[in-house]
């Protein structure tokens, strides 16, 4: 008789333990995997093997894809290397299948299940000191609890397949088998979990082995429902990439589907159905997703167009004096790109601010909003600031392509160059930020203090940059900045020097002090090259009446 609670007790289980690792691997590794998706993202074809290096080592495409998701919806993926990172996820989440098939059916599971569960359970109390092999702890028990979750399910099945006359039941077409894998997946969120469900009715013996390729395809199909939902109410490039990743799974299976005869064929060189089904089933998950890629990575660029039509993007247009400032006209066209790189300056901060949570102070100013009435730095994206970066270069190209005076055009060189070093260094500490939220969720005195002075150092930037904004005509204005350059090189090497100290007194580990010295180097190099572009940008130049000036004549 079948037993439906033992049933049921394997598959929480089995979801329990699938939960645990990959919370432990997010934890021991999850911020490297990130770092790693958003550096080797750079084409779409490292997108397609990041995807999948990292989805087989975090063993949850779903995660991944939430992560790419996330890298979208904050400008530092692209569209078309989003899609080419999910179509290497869905190939690394076969990983979970191969070891489920060698390790779970083709050996006994004791002899894997107790050793594992009970290793990983006396590491988490022995070791309970130490968080990492706290977490490799629970990895090792996971994996136990994965092993024997599916012994559960697999003794209580067999149990039913001895009960059933297969012979009586109805015919179903594998329209209904697919159903029943999209359902199933969508219910546990789980492809890995439903795959071994998939695997247990198999190897009992309850469908065959067309069945259980007919609910692969609907188990590939459901996972995209996780990502579905996590693109609700989301940004257009958070939907298109949702979206992509649904036409990716559907459009495969309804490839796969007509092919399965074939796809059986090639299989069956490598493990007979009828004799190794389980690693059939599992060989067959990896050669739906392989084909998938090959039929749909060549044609991204195409898919992205698609996407970007049917959800068009909402541009926030956020310059403010080159949009209605003729480039034919020198006298104003120079006028309004320095303003409006200083008002790139003032977006560009602010977002920066915003973003590290610089709490208000007396000594640093609210951003002068008077420049943006309508809009919140809260709202502003960094994609958005790519674009008025991209903006103002284009509006000095078409200055340059009419005839300009020599002094007029050695006046725009270094406006140009400073928009290009705000825009460098708004990119490095936008990126840095998860970095240096990390410093700060150490346990480690020295690392804490670390944090705080980061974050003392972009305020004071914040600041300065502020008073610049606010009144770039000063006379005092040179003076002051040549002052605060001078104090982010002394910064920099007190905090060299601090760390230095530290390592000699082992109060901090090498890897440690290595992290610190690669974000203060970024840290350095931004606070430089934004100091650098407002010097440029004030250097012998009354801005007071300019402004007024551009803003006055801004439809000539």
């Amino acid at each position: 008789m079948f037993d439906a609670w033992k049933f049921l007790a394997g598959l929480g289980i089995f979801l329990f333990g699938m939960f645990m690792m990959e919370e432990s691997i997010r934890l021991l590794a999850g911020r490297s995997l990130k770092a790693m998706i958003r550096r080797f993202a750079g084409t779409r074809a490292k997108a397609l093997c990041t995807g999948f290096f990292s989805t087989a080592v975090l063993q949850s495409s779903s995660a991944v894809s939430l992560t790419v998701l996330a890298f979208v919806g904050a400008g530092l993926l692209t569209l078309g290397n989003a899609i080419a990172v999910i179509m290497g996820a869905m190939v690394g989440t076969t990983l979970t299948a191969w070891i489920v098939a060698v390790f779970g059916f083709s050996i006994k599971i004791d002899a894997l299940a107790l050793p594992m569960t009970g290793l990983g359970g006396l590491g988490l109390i022995a070791l309970g000191k130490s968080p990492r092999y706290v977490h490799l702890s629970k990895i090792v028990a996971a994996f136990g609890f994965l092993f024997l979750g599916l012994d559960y399910m697999k003794t209580s099945v067999e149990t039913l397949a001895a009960a059933i006359d297969l012979s009586t039941l109805p015919n179903l077409g594998l329209w209904v088998y697919v159903l029943t894998g999209i359902v199933l997946t969508a219910i546990m969120q789980s492809s890995s979990a439903a795959i071994a469900v998939i695997l247990t009715t198999l190897f009992a013996g309850i469908i065959n082995f067309g069945q259980a390729a007919a609910m692969v395809i609907g188990a590939n199909v459901g996972t995209t429902v996780t990502i579905l939902i996590g693109a609700i109410g989301g940004i257009p490039a958070k939907k298109q990439t949702a979206l992509s990743s649904l036409i990716f799974n559907t459009g495969t299976a309804l490839v796969m589907l007509p092919m399965l005869s074939p796809a059986f064929w090639i299989i069956g060189r490598f493990f007979d159905p009828s004799d190794n089904a389980v690693m059939g089933i599992a060989a067959f998950h990896t050669l739906f997703n392989l084909v998938g890629v090959v039929l749909f990575f060549p044609a991204i660029p195409v898919l992205v167009r698609y996407l970007e039509r049917f959800f068009p993007e909402e541009r926030t247009i956020l310059s403010r004096f080159i949009n209605n400032t003729s480039p034919q006209v020198p006298e104003a066209a120079t006028v309004a790109l320095r303003n409006e790189v200083l008002h790139q300056l003032d977006l560009s901060l602010g977002f920066i601010a915003d973003r590290y949570r610089l709490s208000p102070h007396p000594s640093l100013p609210v951003f002068d909003q008077s420049l943006t009435p309508s809009l919140s730095v809260t709202a502003i994206h960094y994609r958005d600031l790519e674009r008025l970066h991209a903006e103002i270069f284009a509006f000095y190209a078409r200055m340059q392509a009419h005839e300009i005076e020599e002094t007029e055009a050695l006046q725009l060189e270094p406006v140009i160059r400073s928009s290009r070093s705000i825009m460098n260094a708004t990119k490095n500490l936008f990126e840095l930020l998860s970095e240096i939220e990390e410093i700060g969720r150490d346990d480690n005195p020295f690392m804490i203090e670390a944090y705080r002075g980061f974050k003392a150092r972009l305020g004071r930037l914040v600041a300065q940059a502020e008073k610049v904004v606010q009144a770039p005509g000063d006379g005092n204005i040179n003076e002051a900045l040549n002052s605060f350059f001078q104090s982010v090189e002394a910064v920099d090497k007190r905090f060299i020097g601090s760390c230095a100290k530290a390592v000699s007194e082992g109060t901090v580990r090498e890897h440690e002090v290595t992290r610190l010295l690669m974000a203060n180097r970024f840290f350095t190099q931004s606070n430089r090259m934004v100091t650098l572009s407002m010097q440029a940008l004030t250097r012998g130049v009354s801005f007071s009446e300019d402004r007024e000036h551009s803003h006055d004549d801004g439809n000539l």
